[in-house]
């Protein structure tokens, strides 16, 4: 039986190692958190893709029943609880846990706020356009930006269950954008001044997230940028880190 890694997370990083980790003699898991992001990933005989939110019991029992040799976590930066519990059933049933780790951004010009209440206390006492480039979790926070229906303008993915969360939530019709990132400089500028945003709020995505796009782009617009800060300084492994250790071990 070929030897078994099991893959958490859907961002561009995770679908590169997917790519990569295919050409391998290894049979591969994937773990992605909704159908869209099973979507993305390219079809391999060797990969199985599976679109499910597992808890704590169900990523045991996983590990208990394929026993990979790794469990790769390749989940977004800001997916905190994620990241706690697969380290947690990873030790519980001692398997080999992998880090996947995204540099975070260069500094610049930008406010740095702790967390999703900070920045919406802090728009509360500024006055202009708002766009939101956070995602659809967290909009329930930013509805309390006061007239935050008119002053904000949201980018999201193109899901229909994004959609109809943030129309739920009171956003406006006419300022949601729903498309796939990450996003060139030219087009973030564009965005920014078609919705007259003076302020545009996004996370510290590091450099596969767009974020050095984002800050040129509010620079350019005009805009200010307001960046809502990692929890803590992770620690693992960077990209070709991790492939330059499986490669060597399977290939």
């Amino acid at each position: 039986m070929k030897p078994v890694i099991w893959l958490i997370g859907g961002t561009s990083e995770g679908r590169r190692l997917v790519q990569e980790l295919a050409a391998l003699p290894v049979q591969l898991f994937v773990s992605v958190a909704t159908d869209y992001g099973a979507s993305l990933i390219e079809p391999h005989p060797n990969t199985t893709v599976m679109a499910q939110r597992m808890d704590l019991a169900a990523m045991k029992q996983f590990l208990q029943e394929q026993q990979p040799d790794y469990v790769i976590d390749a989940t977004h930066p800001y997916a905190t609880v994620v990241t706690a519990t697969v380290q947690q059933a990873c030790k519980e049933e001692n398997c080999a846990y992998l880090r996947l780790v995204r540099p975070q951004g260069n500094a610049g010009d930008y406010i740095t706020v702790h967390d999703f209440a900070e920045a919406v206390e802090l728009l509360n006492h500024l006055e202009g356009n708002i766009f939101l480039t956070t995602g659809s979790k967290n909009l329930p926070d930013f509805t309390g930006v006061h007239d935050f229906s008119e002053r904000i303008a949201l980018r999201i993915l193109p899901m229909e269950s994004s959609l109809q969360s943030a129309l739920k939530l009171g956003y406006k019709p006419a300022n949601i954008v729903c498309m796939q990132g990450p996003f060139a400089k030219d087009l973030n500028v564009a965005m920014l001044k078609k919705f007259a945003s003076k302020y545009m709020v996004t996370k510290d995505s590091g450099q596969a997230g767009g974020f050095e796009e984002k800050v040129e782009a509010a620079a350019e617009a005009g805009a200010k940028l307001i960046v809502i800060g990692r929890a803590a300084e992770e620690s693992g492994s960077g990209l070709e880190e991790i492939l330059t250790l499986l490669r060597k071990k399977y290939q």
